[in-house]
């Protein structure tokens, strides 16, 4: 079979709105190997060369030779596609006969001002982008959307889950940008005899192929209260499992300490995160965020978070006449059940710094559980495992989210969970963890305070 564009991106390419309705300015296709991604973007970049005007701005990190770059995968397309008699082929550069399209590779390290002075360039394509930092991609990003319809193409198999590209290009993604997952089983054109090595290195390490042919970035640290690996075996884990999960409605509501915060909240039905609702909401609109979420519980049961700005909610949800169903969750609370044993001769207020750290352990339990329930066919009670649905928005952040706090030990030697600032400083981010808060306090309904409210009366006196 002769390769041409890969059918299953056809879409991708065609594609000039987000779902969200916003114009395309950028498309990001990551995965792992022999998903066809650079070969596709070459192919596409040469077709449209072909049809109309294009300046293509080619560059990845390092660049020490002209064979370094994607140069010559966009020669073998020229060839492939029949198109020899349309392009000049030069020593450092790609340009049309007829039309003024051309294509110039840079190495971004050594060539940042080159690259800021480079005129008219209507496609950015960065190879490799796993190592786009914050400097590259603002630096270089106002040089190509300075110019009217241009867009900028990104490629790379994820490496770190915290790194800059993977949380800026996947996880929070800028406005405009589309954003696609590909691999190995989404390219028709790979040979039978490359799909059995594939499936032989799975046999072999199945964690590291997964990372190298399924494009799943690998956790920033051992020390992660819940591996990357148990929340992606979690995904439909219900429909894997075939196992029936519902139960009664659960709803965690994380509240927005400060402008670069979000509101969020996550519904679970029984054991199955179905459901996030995020939204910025400044100082004066913290009663309307409160009555929001709230919308959220129907008969279920909601648990928000009570430290800082988050104290008056309760109030705002009786003043609104509600006076059940509602209750606190306060992470720096001393565990709840403290005399019940964890573990073995572990006792929950021996373990566990604060309430906090006892409902991360517990959600983590269950994910790893889940992904023993999967990966190995061991048996568990329904409440001790966990889903996330599919179809759930922003489910590439929460699953960051999840995975990036670190397990630490206290002055008195118990588990805690790693500081909100800590978290920011060590990935170099004023964005804070809002869907996995309210994942987690969704999950653990059973560690908050829940008190019947009993109604204000009020008399009248003629």
């Amino acid at each position: 079979m002769k390769q041409t564009l890969n059918p299953n991106l056809k879409e991708f390419w065609q594609a000039r709105e987000t779902p969200a309705g916003d114009a395309v300015i950028g498309r990001v296709l990551h995965g792992g190997r022999m998903s066809s991604k650079s070969h596709d973007v070459a192919g596409m970049a040469i077709a449209r060369a072909n049809f109309r005007d294009e300046r293509f701005l080619c560059t990845r990190l390092f660049q020490n030779r002209i064979a370094d770059s994607v140069y010559t995968l966009l020669k073998d397309k020229i060839e492939a596609f029949g198109l020899s008699n349309n392009f000049r082929i030069y020593a450092d550069a790609i340009e049309h006969k007829k039309n003024d399209s051309l294509f110039r590779f840079y190495g971004i390290a050594r060539n940042i001002d080159e690259i800021k002075s480079f005129e008219g360039a209507t496609v950015w394509w960065n190879e490799e982008s796993h190592n786009l930092d914050k400097k590259m991609f603002q630096t270089i990003r106002p040089t190509i959307m300075r110019n009217e319809g241009a867009e900028m193409w990104f490629t790379f198999n994820p490496d770190i889950i915290t790194d800059y590209s993977y949380q800026r290009l996947v996880a929070r993604p800028p406005k405009g940008f589309l954003v696609k997952q590909i691999n190995y089983t989404d390219n028709p054109y790979l040979t039978e005899s490359a799909v059995l090595d594939i499936e032989k290195e799975f046999e072999e390490d199945d964690d590291e192929a997964t990372h190298i042919y399924l494009g799943v970035p690998r956790s920033s640290d051992a020390r992660s209260y819940i591996k990357l690996t148990w929340i992606n075996a979690a995904i439909d884990a219900h429909i894997k499992l075939d196992i029936d999960l519902s139960g009664p409605k659960n709803v965690g509501y994380d509240v927005a300490d400060d402008g670069g915060d979000r509101c969020s909240v996550t519904v679970f039905d029984g054991g199955i995160a179905t459901e996030i609702d995020s939204w910025k909401a400044k100082e004066d609109e913290l009663e309307e965020s409160a009555l929001r979420a709230w919308g959220h519980a129907g008969n279920g049961m909601f648990a928000y978070d009570c430290i800082g700005v988050g104290a008056g909610v309760g109030s705002t949800l009786k003043g609104a006449g509600f006076t059940s169903g509602y209750a606190k969750f306060h992470a720096g609370e001393s565990p709840k059940f403290p005399e019940v044993e964890y573990a073995s001769k572990i006792k929950n207020k021996d373990k566990f710094e604060n309430r906090k750290a006892q409902a991360w352990q517990s959600v983590s339990d269950r994910f790893r559980n889940t992904y023993n329930a999967i990966t190995k066919g061991m048996e568990y009670p329904p409440d001790q495992l966990i889903s996330i649905s599919s179809t759930i928005p922003e489910l590439e952040l929460l699953k960051t989210e999840l995975a990036t706090p670190y397990r630490e030990k206290s002055g008195r030697d118990k588990d805690m969970v790693e500081k909100k600032s800590k978290i920011k400083k060590r990935l170099k981010t004023e964005e804070s963890p809002d869907l996995a808060d309210s994942f987690i306090m969704g999950a653990c309904t059973h560690l908050s305070e829940f008190r019947e409210v009993k109604p204000i009366a009020i008399s009248f006196v003629n």
